[in-house]
């Protein structure tokens, strides 16, 4: 939750010259408003209706950054579907949360602080469990990290034909090994 998944995404996807998707933004345009579909319908079928929302955009034909709520992952069958797909996870911690976000945009925020690092804790293991690289938002620039994540979907691979670069290569963050599915993957950044 803020930790800059709008504002990467759209960098990112901008310098790759592909499409950016909020599935947040899908759902509401599509079934009205999440506080409303928590409220008037309940969790499960908002995470039933987000799970389908989410199915739907990753296999649309095509290259595209699909940036997904925090607790996209709550869903099995969405954890399946990401397997076999580049998962980038962004994180940061709550003190730059609450310098940067805008608590009318997050009643959870504004009336309980806390509920961000609650929150990660509890989710931890599964955005950890998805994610094929990580990258701090906290400690570098929005320019910086889109440089750095481009590399790294050029690196992963990418079709080279479909990725600029910025002029400026950023340099190579440290490296974590791990085996996942059978392929190798490289997880980058460091995690807290």
């Amino acid at each position: 939750m803020a930790a800059g998944k709008t504002s990467v995404g759209k960098r990112v996807a901008k310098e790759l010259g592909i499409p950016f998707i909020d599935t947040d933004a899908r759902i509401v345009q599509r079934h009205g408003a999440i506080t409303e579909i928590f409220d008037k319908r309940g969790e499960a079928e908002f995470r039933r209706i987000e799970a389908e929302v989410i199915a739907r955009e990753v296999n649309e034909p095509g290259a595209r950054i699909v940036s997904l709520g925090g607790g996209a992952l709550l869903t099995e069958s969405t954890r399946e579907l990401l397997k076999n797909h580049p998962v980038i996870l962004l994180m940061t911690t709550e003190e730059a949360v609450m310098r940067t976000v805008n608590l009318a945009k997050r009643p959870l925020l504004r009336d309980d602080p806390g509920a961000w690092s609650r929150i990660l804790e509890e989710r931890r293991h599964l955005y950890e469990g998805a994610a094929d690289v990580t990258f701090r938002t906290d400690r570098t620039t929005k320019e910086s990290l889109t440089r750095l994540v481009v590399a790294w979907l050029y690196e992963y691979g990418s079709d080279p034909s479909a990725v600029r670069f910025a002029e400026e290569q950023p340099a190579k963050p440290q490296r974590r090994r791990r085996r996942r599915g059978g392929r190798r993957r490289r997880n980058r950044g460091s995690k807290q």
